[in-house]
């Protein structure tokens, strides 16, 4: 197994693990639980903020629905797919 296979095979664990903390974000807005009272939520909106605010100024919120983990979770799965891809071809 080549050293650029491998990291590809990283890189794409690391675009799922992110999917899962955008979810679990996603999750938590649901539940109605602020990042100011919890500090899971915390981490979660640290590690989320700076991907999904840049997302939000070119898609504001529709009707109050947010969707920039939407559109940041299909640029990583583009993404993922795209190393996958990648990977295979190695």
């Amino acid at each position: 197994m080549s050293p650029l296979r491998i990291l590809f095979q990283v890189l794409i664990l690391l675009i799922r693990l992110y999917n899962v903390v955008l979810l679990l974000r996603v999750m938590l807005t649901w539940l109605r639980i602020s990042p100011y009272s919890n500090r899971f939520a915390k981490i979660l909106y640290d590690l989320t903020e700076p991907v999904l605010e840049p997302i939000r100024a070119i898609i504001p919120p529709i009707a109050m629905l947010d969707l920039s983990p939407l559109v940041v979770m299909l640029l990583l799965l583009a993404l993922e797919r795209a190393l996958g891809i990648l990977a295979t071809g190695l």
